[in-house]
């Protein structure tokens, strides 16, 4: 069962959409629940993205796209 990794809703004010500055861990890689994993940026504002599961790393969103709140931008399998 996959697990998504979405921007969650409550991040930040407004309805600015982020840029995936870097990914953390690799596409396929193992990651642990809780493990920062990405980071993001809004109006110059960083935010790191933690692992909501253990497993195997499939990115969606690749590094320097853009993302709104809400979106997928990973899962975990």
């Amino acid at each position: 069962m996959a697990t998504d990794i979405t921007i969650p809703s409550d991040l930040w004010d407004g309805d600015e959409e982020c840029v995936v500055t870097a990914w953390l861990a690799s596409d396929g890689g193992k990651v642990t629940e809780g493990a920062l994993i990405a980071e993001i940026m809004t109006a110059k504002v960083q935010y790191e993205i933690t692992a909501p599961a253990t497993g195997t790393l499939h990115i969606v969103k690749a590094q320097d796209e853009v993302a709104a709140k809400g979106d997928v931008i990973g899962t975990i399998t």
